[in-house]
């Protein structure tokens, strides 16, 4: 009988182990915008602990949030949104101007410089349990690079 109880305590510790990969992000940002503006960007860095994709971002500032990939093809910017985006185990996936990024599209109101605003990324783990990270977006100025603030 204690054989049991065991077994089953170790099963049911088992089951309650979270397969959830763990995703930080660090350096959040979304572009400013004037005040007629429909549409922005949102960039970071995102590193999972585990192999897992990101499939899904929204916002209540936008009708429509996306991730979006911006490449060259035949000397020409193009811009389409992707299904998902890879997050390798340990490895630094960068959402960036020019690469992959989120699209915010059909904005609310105006996205105002040093103001934060609201995403949630669906990150899917191997086995295909899905979990939300919730992120506060600083808003910078439309001039901002990261690039020009290291």
């Amino acid at each position: 009988m204690k054989q049991l109880l065991k077994l089953t305590a170790a099963a049911l510790a088992a089951v309650a182990i979270p397969a959830i990969a763990q995703v930080s992000v660090t350096e959040p940002w979304a572009r400013a915008t004037v005040p007629a503006a429909k549409s922005s960007g949102a960039f970071m860095r995102l590193q999972s602990k585990q192999d897992a994709r990101l499939v899904g971002v929204r916002s209540p500032v936008a009708d429509v949030a996306e991730l979006h990939r911006m490449s060259m093809e035949n000397n020409r910017m193009m811009m389409a949104p992707v299904a998902a985006i890879d997050l390798p185990a340990g490895k630094p996936v960068e959402l960036a101007s020019g690469g992959y990024h989120v699209m915010l599209m059909g904005l609310k109101r105006q996205l105002k410089e040093g103001e934060s605003v609201p995403l949630t990324l669906v990150v899917e783990a191997k086995d295909g349990k899905r979990t939300d990270v919730e992120v506060q977006v600083p808003v910078r100025p439309l001039t901002y690079s990261p690039h020009a603030a290291h």
